[in-house]
């Protein structure tokens, strides 16, 4: 499920309708976001291992981002950026869905933490650069993919770091993210169109299109062993770092 919608011109209407609506249970851990919330531990150490390689940091550093900013795209009611504040940045966070906007800074308020919430299209808010940019399970739902990553690589700082997430197109992926997980109700139903899924091969010429290099792909993938853990099948859903070329 998605972290959230992004913008009126890159977004269809009524996905910023449906996660708004869902905005109430963001962070329910068992509630609809349920699934963000056993991925988000998956997705950080993703993030961290990435920052660290890009610069240099130490891996035992409990500030890994201190003295950087960070724009988390398509962030919800803030289960990212919160982490990331956490870790040091300066957060801003931008959501399509007013409703999610609210919560993450009610939420943020409560944590006693400094993010800075905007509502609306990326482009013309005038953010500026960021050292890092993350869009986690937000690709797959824009209409306009290539406008989407462009405006991702102008926010994106010289020595910056991208960070992406999104599901595979896959026969596997129909079957267990579309069919069964929304069919059981594990993921809302109407969340995914399995026809938006993008996979590693497009993603790579996309990002290259926008000026940006990916780095290699890494899966996260499900076992009844593990749960959801980083793996190199990447046929359900998969993570990217991207730089300036």
């Amino acid at each position: 499920m998605p972290d959230a919608t992004v913008t009126a011109a890159t977004i269809r209407p009524g996905e910023a309708e449906h996660f708004g609506k869902l905005a109430k249970d963001w962070w329910d851990p068992k509630g609809s976001s349920a699934m963000l919330h056993r991925m988000n531990p998956v997705r950080l150490a993703f993030l961290r291992a990435a920052m660290d390689a890009h610069w240099g940091g130490d891996p035992e550093g409990v500030k890994p981002l201190a003295g950087k900013c960070a724009l988390d795209v398509g962030c919800g009611a803030g289960l990212l950026a919160e982490p990331l504040a956490r870790l040091g940045a300066e957060v801003t966070g931008v959501d399509a869905a007013e409703e999610n906007v609210s919560l993450a800074r009610a939420h943020a308020a409560g944590s006693g933490l400094a993010i800075d919430y905007r509502n609306g299209e990326l482009a013309p808010l005038g953010l500026g650069q960021f050292d890092l940019v993350t869009a986690m399970e937000v690709l797959e739902h824009v209409a306009d993919k290539p406008a989407f990553l462009a405006a991702l690589a102008e926010h994106l700082a010289p020595n910056g770091l991208l960070v992406l997430s999104t599901p595979n197109r896959t026969a596997r992926s129909r079957v267990l993210m579309v069919g069964l997980a929304e069919g059981l109700g594990v993921i809302p139903r109407g969340t995914h169109d399995w026809n938006d899924f993008v996979t590693p091969e497009e993603l790579g010429e996309l990002l290259a299109a926008a000026g940006l290099e990916m780095g290699s792909p890494r899966g996260l993938a499900f076992s009844p062993a593990k749960g959801l853990h980083l793996s190199d099948d990447l046929a359900l859903n998969y993570l990217v770092t991207a730089t300036h070329r």
